[in-house]
């Protein structure tokens, strides 16, 4: 079954085209050859301005989840005999506090349609029952629709694709190393959930999910070299963004995340 057969993913693959289309002839006279790649590009930067609103979310459920830190572990020590009411005491302070622990997934997932998208014009020799224009442009010679993975299986793999292909894994690379130093907070252990039977939703183990998503950014170096080269300019240039938002937000929320990181553990201590 192809999924962008699929009637909404279908819309929105034909969405992606006309977009991408009219940005690529608007950027021929400045961009020429690589006016397509640069329209990916331009995308990117639209999608996430527009996704603003839910990075400032993300930063505020991390704000939110660092004051109730020393609260969590509080609960984790008292109730440390009995696994069940320590969960349930858990979701209770985040009920009370408006907050999610799942909150930090919200950016990623918005995106999801967005790379779907770009990722369905590039893999598709038709699009709206008319030929896929898209798939004649390239960037310094390398079709947009090729991948590393799939250049080095036909043996068309060049001097100039090799090294287009590390610059950007190099640059997600540094990115993501950047991203996990600076904004990665240190989040409370939850034990796992009692194995007997209850109907009690289970607290979600932060730490786990932290880490997780704290390696995102190198999953996406790796993903990288198995996708469209235009499917990679939208990743690097979309986890560029993620770092440069975070930095300004926190920032203009003077938010500190290991300063504030520290002062928990003292806090915990006193």
């Amino acid at each position: 079954m192809n999924i962008y057969a699929f009637p909404p993913i279908e819309l929105l693959v034909n969405a992606a085209y006309w977009v991408v289309t009219w940005l690529t002839a608007l950027l021929d006279p400045l961009a020429g050859t690589a006016s397509a790649a640069l329209a990916i590009v331009v995308l990117t930067l639209v999608v996430r301005a527009v996704l603003i609103p839910v990075g400032l979310s993300q930063v505020k459920a991390g704000i939110t989840r660092r004051r109730l830190a020393p609260k969590i572990s509080e609960l984790q020590t008292r109730h440390k005999k009995n696994p069940e009411l320590m969960q349930q005491k858990i979701m209770e302070l985040y009920k009370e506090e408006k907050a999610s622990p799942m909150a930090g997934c919200l950016p990623v997932l918005a995106q999801m349609p967005v790379l779907m998208a770009v990722y369905g014009i590039f893999i598709q020799s038709t699009i709206g029952g008319h030929a896929n224009e898209l798939l004649n442009h390239s960037l310094l010679d390398i079709p947009l629709n090729a991948g590393f993975v799939s250049l080095l299986r036909s043996g068309d793999l060049t001097a100039v694709s090799v090294a287009v292909f590390a610059v950007i894994v190099v640059v997600i690379t540094v990115v993501a190393a950047l991203s996990r130093h600076l904004l990665t907070p240190d989040m409370p252990q939850t034990p796992p959930a009692p194995t007997s039977g209850t109907d009690k939703p289970a607290m979600p183990d932060l730490s786990g999910m932290t880490k997780v998503l704290s390696f995102m950014p190198f999953m996406t170096a790796v993903i990288a070299l198995f996708v469209p080269l235009a499917a990679t300019l939208y990743l690097m240039t979309t986890t560029t963004w993620t770092l440069a938002e975070r930095l300004v937000l926190n920032r203009a929320l003077k938010v500190n995340v290991k300063g504030d990181d520290e002062r928990e553990l003292q806090n915990s201590a006193g």
